[in-house]
């Protein structure tokens, strides 16, 4: 932990993106995907990054898998990812304490079907 310029305490996020490890400092209390964003790790694919909720928690398109420093779910579809293992909403994430995230590649747009053999 450390803090930024203007004296905020800051916790460390790190981020593991198509084989390669990004740590940064984030201001704690930080949403987890406007800290993201404003690092240029996308939590979207190509198609979601247009087609979006805008971090309200409804279209589940910005989700990541949290592999240390997990919070508890407190949003309904984070409940729903603790209990059936799948990728929690970075916009309803809060970063308090230091924090591994890893993108998702593997996303499909809900209603969406997969490719035969996939």
């Amino acid at each position: 932990m450390g803090r930024d310029a203007d004296g905020s305490e800051t916790v460390q996020l790190t981020v593991h993106t198509e084989g390669e490890v990004h740590e940064f400092e984030v201001r704690r209390g930080r949403n987890l995907r406007n800290a993201l964003l404003d690092r240029g790790h996308s939590p979207y694919t190509d198609l979601t990054s247009s087609l979006n909720c805008g971090g309200r928690g409804i279209c589940a398109t910005c989700g990541v898998r949290i592999a240390d420093g997990e919070p508890s779910p407190e949003h309904w579809h984070d409940r729903a990812a603790d209990r059936f293992g799948y990728p929690r909403l970075s916009c309803q994430i809060t970063v308090e304490e230091p924090m591994t995230v890893a993108l998702v590649d593997d996303k499909r747009v809900w209603g969406g079907r997969a490719a035969d053999g996939e």
